[in-house]
């Protein structure tokens, strides 16, 4: 079975090799985040700088909708919530900036054939890093901080965690 074709236990990441350093966070996501917020996920994505695609699930992104050629414009990492139909887009702040205005709009339109609602959550490391950030993170967003993983802070908008109605939603 090759890197591409398996499912990722959420709560088990020893499957995957995840460089040492600079990566704690998205363990961290993995771990903590995922089985709080999306129980029963599936990474469909897990992304560095340096190797875009550690992980990838061509086969459900597919089925979703994602083309295969927008590898580049993921986020750091996917996670397929399949009972609920969202997908969770989640931007460490140790690789990436969070999930700005820009960055969102980039997303949905690299995205705009997805089939499932989109969740976009920004995750750090701490509030110290938090702060640094809190200006550039968009509306209708999630915010998970690593060192508190039973809070999420809400960028306001219509519903705590799940996808937004968009005006091509009617």
């Amino acid at each position: 079975m090759s890197n591409t074709d398996r499912v990722v236990d959420l709560c088990d990441v020893s499957s995957l090799s995840i460089p040492d350093q600079g990566f704690e966070v998205q363990v961290k996501v993995i771990n903590y985040f995922a089985p709080r917020y999306v129980p029963g996920g599936k990474v469909l994505y897990l992304g560095d700088m340096a190797n875009k695609d550690l992980y990838r699930n061509d086969v459900i992104l597919k089925e979703i909708g994602i083309p295969i050629s927008e590898y580049s414009k993921f986020p750091d990492i996917v996670i397929y919530d399949e009972a609920r139909q969202w997908l969770f887009l989640i931007e460490v702040i140790t690789l990436h900036g969070p999930v700005s205005p820009e960055r969102m709009l980039e997303l949905e339109e690299s995205l705009k054939d997805c089939r499932v609602g989109k969740v976009y959550v920004s995750a750090f490391p701490d509030k110290a890093e938090f702060k640094k950030y809190v200006a550039d993170i968009a509306w209708e967003t999630e915010v998970w901080i690593a060192d508190t993983p039973d809070h999420i802070i809400h960028y306001n908008g219509d519903r705590f965690i799940g996808p937004r109605k968009t005006p091509t939603d009617d």
